[in-house]
């Protein structure tokens, strides 16, 4: 498999680079040189850690005098992690801001990822609760228009119902009405 590299960012005028060779690896050597921390201290952590032990190994690449070098990497996966454990009081003075606002970008990431579930229920409660809202109005309405429609019905089928007998002995009927003003009148 052929090694590829990638130079992915120039920090302090140090080039990070990418090592392609199966898997995407980085070398800790520049990342500390660009940082003023120092690689062997750096090298020490990486051995002990019970994670990152597992996974620093050495690959091929070249240097920045073309040469090639035997240089300590870890995967590009970890080297987030690696990074967000560096103290930033042993960094270079003129790192240690880029340092700190990615440590808090760190923070933010985690705190997203893992509140990001109880966001979302929060939210789809919210919607859930005003759509019920609308919902519940809905069918009430539903329920009223049904009655009416209900109502209309049955007055459509009393007035399907009247013959036309019926229509003329209710109008020929002698309508009297009770009150103030009595009078006699035919409907």
């Amino acid at each position: 498999m052929e090694t590829t590299v990638t130079t992915v960012a120039r920090v302090n005028e140090v080039d990070i680079q990418i090592i392609m060779n199966g898997e995407k690896q980085v070398a800790v050597k520049p990342i500390c040189q660009a940082l003023g921390i120092a690689f062997e201290a750096q090298f020490v952590k990486l051995k002990t850690d019970p994670i990152l032990s597992s996974v620093v190994m050495t690959s091929i690449t070249t240097g920045s005098d073309k040469k090639q070098y035997e240089m300590v990497t870890i995967p590009l996966k970890f080297v987030f992690g690696w990074l967000f454990r560096i103290d930033s009081r042993n960094v270079k003075p003129e790192a240690r801001e880029v340092v700190l606002k990615y440590q808090l970008e760190c923070y933010n990431a985690l705190y997203n990822y893992f509140t990001r579930h109880d966001e979302y229920l929060e939210w789809r409660d919210k919607v859930i609760a005003e759509r019920l809202t609308l919902y519940d109005a809905a069918r009430l309405e539903f329920r009223d228009a049904k009655d009416k429609v209900q109502d209309a019905r049955d007055l459509l089928n009393e007035a399907r119902k009247i013959t036309e007998e019926a229509y003329f002995a209710d109008k020929d009927q002698l309508r009297i009405q009770f009150g103030e003003e009595s009078e006699v009148t035919n409907a």
